[in-house]
């Protein structure tokens, strides 16, 4: 299993890069940065300076959307920063939650975001393609391989993914329903004539160490973040359809402010008990996050990637670096509690 981390872009541009530094030298292998242009920094300048102070870490959008951004503005962005970095961009997207929502606006489509898949894509690897009635070329661009994760739940989204993606991007640390959602994606994967595993399958989660009573109040917000795409699918789709371990959850959701979004003690969390925090979050002592990561690797996790903004960043950074990731690449069943 590999390691990646995802900043909200609220820090100062000092910390960014340290906590980017950090993260590289305790091991893991992927940065990644929140697109919501209105509620936090533009990543791509952020992502610029991330590239210049590392060497090695793949670096990327968790996630970008086709709607605001026009995807030839996203691939010119991709291809440029892959220049910079040495190949070292990865492309996470999907509809857009936060960053349209926040404008009054609805998600877009599931074909407008495979659309701008593929221009995207292409773009970035030199091709000429056709796009709305123009025949489109970056002449500058050297021709880059752009790894492409979605993130998406819903069964169109998991079936598209599964089709043309080179990832998926999970929004829970819940081991079962990531073989549940895993599944899908890999029946898609066989239904394109793909080879089996085509797709790595990303766990995204906060994790926090330490007390379990302190971990579940900095990261209670994370499944009232989920509730959004989960309302989104049980309007979409008959709650027969859907584990009850996903939706049961949102029945008591009144409302959602994006103004405190992915906000520890957010108001958005009222309604958010602890069994479904424990589940869709790696909480408590070092042994217990590699238990849960070990779960999560037995269903076919490739990258767990940390949602690190629940404070004590650069403690998680450290502890993760000198107890957890070792821990996992060495097979151990345990670890001393040393956080």
């Amino acid at each position: 299993m590999d390691f990646g981390f995802t900043l909200k872009p609220e820090s100062s541009l000092d910390r960014t890069v340290a906590l980017t530094r950090q993260a590289e030298s305790a091991g893991f292998t992927a940065g990644w940065l929140f697109d919501s242009h209105v509620l936090w920094r533009d990543p791509y300048p952020l992502l610029t300076l991330m590239a210049q102070a590392t060497d090695t870490i793949r670096l990327g959008t968790c996630v970008t959307n086709p709607a605001t951004r026009e995807p030839s503005v996203t691939a010119s962005a991709l291809a440029t920063l892959d220049e910079l970095s040495d190949g070292r961009m990865d492309l996470g997207i999907g509809r857009g939650d936060s960053a349209r929502r926040v404008l009054g606006k609805p998600p877009t489509t599931m074909a407008t975001l495979e659309e701008a898949i593929r221009v995207i894509r292409a773009l970035v690897a030199g091709e000429t393609i056709a796009y709305e009635g123009a025949e489109l070329h970056f002449p500058w661009t050297r021709g880059w391989d752009l790894p492409v994760w979605v993130a998406g739940y819903g069964p169109m989204a998991l079936a598209m993914t599964g089709r043309i993606a080179d990832g998926v991007i999970l929004q829970l640390a819940d081991p079962d329903l990531i073989a549940w959602f895993a599944g899908q994606v890999r029946e898609a994967e066989v239904a394109a004539g793909r080879p089996a595993g085509s797709v790595r399958i990303q766990a995204a989660a906060p994790a926090h160490v330490g007390d379990l009573a302190l971990c579940r109040e900095r990261t209670r917000w994370f499944p009232a973040l989920v509730s959004n795409h989960v309302v989104d699918l049980v309007n979409k789709y008959p709650r027969e359809r859907l584990p009850e371990s996903l939706t049961g959850y949102v029945r008591d959701r009144a409302g959602y402010d994006y103004l405190h979004h992915a906000e520890v003690g957010s108001s958005n969390a009222g309604f958010v008990g602890d069994e479904v925090t424990d589940r869709f979050c790696v909480l408590g002592p070092v042994e217990d996050h590699v238990a849960k990561l070990q779960r999560l690797a037995a269903v076919g996790v490739d990258q767990f990637n940390i949602y690190l903004m629940n404070g004590d960043e650069e403690r998680i950074l450290e502890v993760y670096g000198r107890e957890i990731i070792p821990a996992m690449s060495t097979g151990a069943t345990g670890a001393a509690a040393g956080a």
